[in-house]
């Protein structure tokens, strides 16, 4: 996870003082380390009953596609309203300066579906938690979620703790 960690570079004070984002782009530029991460995403669950990979925009669709890929499953991207052509089932959600909303085609699920959802980091677990209950409100089961980081000091995974979380680095 060394190789993962040294990719991931601070921005002090982004997007507001005093915040300190953990920027991914290093990461994703490498071929290397994004395949490691991709690889170390997708591992646990690996030889599981995944019919499905979600990721949120924007940053989850990289990685989300990717393990979808590499497992051979479809991929739902959930998106930031008015980006769907079709129906959508929305869900809306505090955040820390303001609410946000995340959107879904009505029929990007089975009703058997068991979901791998995906983002590059679990931050105060809004938009997680958000995510994970769109996906049951169109009828399919969250199995997991995954992020290549987690910022433990937020205490994200307490609104994600009926679901099971895999995060490849601590913060």
């Amino acid at each position: 996870m060394n190789r993962l960690r040294e990719q991931i570079r601070d921005i002090p004070d982004f997007p507001k003082p005093g915040i300190i984002f953990k920027d991914i782009t290093p990461l994703v530029k490498n071929p290397a380390t994004l395949r490691l991460a991709v690889h170390q995403l997708l591992q646990p669950f690996l030889g599981r009953n995944i019919t499905a990979v979600a990721g949120m925009e924007a940053r989850g669709f990289i990685f989300g596609a990717l393990v979808a890929w590499e497992l051979g499953l479809p991929f739902v991207p959930l998106r930031k309203p008015g980006k769907l052509p079709y129906d959508v089932q929305s869900v809306s959600y505090d955040l820390e300066y303001g609410s946000a909303t995340l959107e879904a085609h009505i029929d990007a699920f089975d009703a058997n579906d068991r979901v791998l959802l995906i983002d590059d980091l679990l931050a105060t677990g809004g938009t997680a938690k958000a995510s994970c209950e769109l996906v049951e409100q169109l009828g399919a089961k969250v199995e997991a979620c995954a992020f290549v980081v987690e910022l433990d000091f937020l205490d994200g995974r307490e609104k994600l703790r009926d679901y099971e979380v895999h995060s490849l680095l601590h913060y």
